[in-house]
């Protein structure tokens, strides 16, 4: 899984804080990872002049394979708990998406109860 790290809004795009973000990336993902084939980062700071409660913001977005990009937002004082934040929703949004396509994929397998030999 590719990870792509983007800042903006006065935060530096540093080498450290790309290599540390593919790890924890890929340590808390690793069991979407059949399923995910790059995830951007995008970093930002609100207000970058002014401190504020929730100033950070993390958006990660998750290239799947064959599926739509799914994409969480999280606002918080520091640029770690933002981007926790974000990955802790994005793995809710995988396991909410990607167990919904399970199920739907089980129901469309064959069923003894269309077997006409088995109904008569």
């Amino acid at each position: 899984m590719l990870v792509q790290v983007n800042t903006g809004n006065g935060l530096e795009n540093k080498e450290a804080l790309e290599r540390w973000a593919d790890e924890f990336l890929n340590e808390a993902l690793a069991r979407f990872n059949q399923e995910i084939t790059r995830i951007e980062v995008q970093l930002t700071d609100e207000n970058s002049v002014k401190n504020g409660a929730a100033d950070r913001r993390c958006m990660l977005e998750a290239r799947l394979n064959g599926h739509a990009p799914l994409a969480v937002n999280h606002h918080a004082a520091t640029q770690d708990e933002a981007f926790r934040g974000a990955t802790q929703r994005l793995i809710n949004l995988l396991d909410h998406t990607l167990g919904k396509l399970d199920r739907h994929e089980h129901r469309a397998r064959e069923t003894i109860r269309k077997d006409p030999s088995i109904v008569e």
